[in-house]
C-alpha cells in the first residue's frame, strides 16, 4: 500500500471516528436533558414532602428571598421557607448542605419562638453501619429515639451540642457533630429571617 492510500485510509478512519464521537455526545446529552429535568423534580418533591415532615401543621410554604447565608464556611444553606399557618408566619424550614462524616443535607424546621419541630435528612453518604444510623429510622438511640427525632421539641436557642443537648451516636460522632453543625446553621438563618420581621 502506498503511502498516499495509507494517508487516505487514516483520514477516514478520522472521519468516522469524529462521526462516532459527535453522534455519542449528542445522545449523551439528549439523555441529560431529559433525565435533568426528573432529577430536579425529583429533588423538589422529596424537599416539599421532608418541609410536610419537619413542620406537618402548617398551610402552606413560601420561599425566602436573601436569608442569611452559613456564617461556616463549608455549610451551605441552600434555601429557606417561610411556614405560614392562617394567614401568619408561624415558623421556617431550611435545606441545609455540609461536612458531616462525609456529606449530608438536611431540612430543619422552627417554630418562630425557637422550638425545632422536625429534623430530616435529604442525603447522606456516611459509612454504613455507623454514620449511616443517623438517617436510620429502626436504629434508636438509649432515650428511645430515632437520631434525627430527638431534636423535635428542643429549643435551638439552648444549642445544638452533642453529649450536651443531644445524644451523640456511639462510635459515629463525627457525624453526629457534623449534622448538629447543620442544625445550629439551618436555625440561626431562621432566627435571622424571624428578626428580620418574618414577612
Amino acid at each position: 500500500m502506498s503511502s498516499k492510500n495509507s494517508s487516505i485510509e487514516m483520514i477516514k478512519l478520522g472521519l468516522v471516528l469524529a462521526l462516532f464521537a459527535a453522534a455519542s455526545c449528542t445522545v449523551l446529552a439528549l439523555v441529560n436533558s431529559v433525565t435533568s429535568v426528573k432529577i430536579a423534580a425529583n429533588k423538589i418533591a422529596k424537599a416539599n414532602a421532608a418541609m410536610k415532615i419537619v413542620m406537618a401543621d402548617v398551610d402552606s410554604f413560601e420561599p425566602v428571598e436573601g436569608f442569611a447565608p452559613s456564617t461556616n464556611s463549608s455549610i451551605k444553606i441552600q434555601s429557606v421557607y417561610k411556614a405560614i399557618t392562617g394567614g401568619k408566619v408561624t415558623g421556617a424550614v431550611a435545606q441545609v448542605n455540609g461536612p458531616t462524616y462525609d456529606r449530608g443535607t438536611i431540612m430543619v424546621g422552627m417554630k418562630t419562638d425557637g422550638t425545632i419541630t422536625g429534623v430530616q435528612f435529604l442525603e447522606l453518604s456516611d459509612s454504613p453501619g455507623f454514620g449511616l444510623k443517623a438517617n436510620d429510622p429502626t436504629f434508636k438511640l438509649p432515650n428511645g429515639k430515632t437520631f434525627y427525632g430527638q431534636f423535635e421539641g428542643k429549643n435551638a436557642r439552648n444549642g445544638i451540642k452533642a453529649g450536651e443537648t443531644f445524644d451523640a451516636i456511639s462510635g459515629a460522632t463525627i457525624t453526629s457533630v457534623g449534622a448538629a453543625a447543620l442544625i445550629e446553621q439551618g436555625t440561626a438563618s431562621m432566627f435571622k429571617f424571624f428578626e428580620g420581621g418574618a414577612n
